[in-house]
């Protein structure tokens, strides 16, 4: 009977067969606003600045989309719902007891399902909210950065378009909630899981985007828009500090629990609940935080994963976004040390010293950049590393426009006529809280949070013939 499922599986492979894309996806990215707007970009990023906006072309013609897209219906009998199932997750139905074969329905409630870390289910994405929502995530975070660097009105209107159709339109927008994230399947029930919570991770970026063109002043991004996002996001807060679900997600000690804060507080930000941001980084950071770097930098509980290289590179995407969020509300957390004295520079150090075997090397790279950004690079060691592991294409890289300051290795030749000056520095960049006066104070631009998957050069990591999603 597992020869059954298997067949079922093989049949539906060619099926999630998707096109590769050609832009870079990060695990999780915060970009400050104010970074943006003044426009002061050093020449070498031009490279970078052409990726972000053939990116924000490529994905805004993919869009828009929606949780009720999708052909399965959840539990609840609500397209509205966001629905996923866990991806680790296979069926065991060699006990079964059926007489001629199962359908792939059958084998998603008559079989057991057991674990296997690591190892991705492809039928896990006949359901692709999941892959839906991480597109919707970086048109929203492409075409904003898109609108500050070449002020055109249709990269603000794809942000706007995408965010109405998911979040507030009627017949498309989604429920506040992620109670089918994840879900288990088998005899014993449909039910999300706390794991599901990591599915929204990329909050971060679509709030990154919808603070660019708030603070922009951008047209395209009304007051009745920001008013609907706003009210949309205090009900999901709500779910996320209150559902049983969510709270376990709250208590995870590896990258699960980092990543929950990136997005409860990133949201918290958009609202501009900043004090309620600051409490919830300060959970991390005297919680998980303590115990998730060793004081050689290993991440033991990333390490521990059947992919180690991966799942430390993972992680250290999600303690830069932390502190990147810290930074924009002006709470310092580059220099906290965990209960063994590390920091996360020595979580990226100890990571760049050991080798990738079989993983893919280039997950690091973007991380690398960011802690360049954050700490330094006097002695130009990441810079050298960047060079000797991904040659030019590391200032090509959309986070080489924010990841600064940081060495071009003299990639980038600048001539005099060359100027990376931006729409966005002339544009009116309302300090503190866009069209609404001082709700969010300036910050510094702190360091980006990358983990880096450029598809259309194969960078980062990609499972084999589904769309690329970033997962546990």
């Amino acid at each position: 009977m597992a020869a059954c499922a298997l067949l079922a599986l093989g049949a539906l492979c060619a099926a999630a067969v998707l096109p590769v894309h050609s832009f870079t996806s990060y695990a999780n990215d915060f970009v400050n606003p104010h970074y943006m707007l003044a426009g002061n970009f050093s020449q070498s990023t031009t490279r970078a600045q052409q990726s972000i906006i053939s990116a924000a072309e490529q994905l805004a013609a993919k869009g828009p989309w929606s949780v009720t897209f999708k052909n399965i219906t959840p539990p609840s009998g609500d397209l509205h719902d966001y629905m996923s199932w866990a991806p680790y997750s296979w069926p065991d139905c060699s006990k079964a007891g059926n007489t001629t074969a199962l359908t792939q329905e059958q084998i998603w409630t008559t079989c057991p399902y057991v674990t296997r870390d690591g190892q991705f289910n492809p039928d896990a994405r006949l359901v692709n909210d999941v892959g839906s929502f991480s597109d919707l995530a970086d048109a929203v975070f492409y075409n904003a950065l898109a609108w500050a660097l070449d002020g055109q009105a249709s990269h603000a209107a794809s942000v706007a378009s995408s965010i109405q159709t998911w979040f507030i339109e009627p017949k498309t927008a989604m429920n506040p909630n992620l109670n089918y994230a994840q879900m288990a399947r088998g005899p014993d029930g449909q039910t999300g899981s706390h794991e599901g919570v990591l599915d929204l991770k990329c909050m971060a970026k679509i709030v990154s985007g919808i603070l660019i063109l708030w603070e922009g002043n951008a047209p395209q991004w009304t007051m009745e828009l920001d008013t609907q996002m706003k009210n949309w996001t205090t009900q999901y807060i709500g779910w996320l500090e209150n559902a049983d679900i969510a709270i376990q997600e709250a208590k995870a000690a590896n990258n699960h629990g980092t990543f929950y804060y990136n997005q409860l507080a990133a949201l918290q930000i958009l609202v501009g609940d900043l004090d309620g941001a600051r409490g919830t980084l300060e959970r991390y950071y005297k919680n998980q935080f303590l115990s998730q770097i060793s004081a050689n930098g290993d991440q033991p509980l990333e390490s521990a994963r059947t992919r180690p290289y991966h799942y430390r590179a993972y992680n250290l995407a999600a303690m830069i976004t932390n502190a990147r969020l810290a930074a924009y509300i002006d709470y310092d957390t580059w220099n906290l040390t965990t209960s063994a004295g590390a920091t996360v520079q020595s979580a990226l150090n100890f990571a760049m010293q050991q080798s990738p075997g079989h993983e893919t090397a280039s997950e690091l790279y973007s991380n690398v950049a960011a802690v360049a950004a954050a700490y330094g690079d006097a002695n130009g060691k990441y810079a050298a590393f960047l060079l000797q592991h991904d040659g030019s294409s590391y200032v090509e890289d959309p986070a080489f426009l924010w990841d600064q300051p940081l060495s071009d290795s003299g990639l980038v030749r600048v001539t005099p006529a060359a100027s990376s000056a931006s729409p966005a520095a002339a544009k009116p960049s309302a300090a503190g809280g866009g069209k609404s006066g001082s709700e969010v104070p300036p910050k510094d631009s702190g360091a980006a949070s990358w983990h880096p998957v450029r598809l259309g050069f194969f960078r980062g990591f990609v499972f084999a013939t589904v769309p690329l999603i970033h997962l546990l």
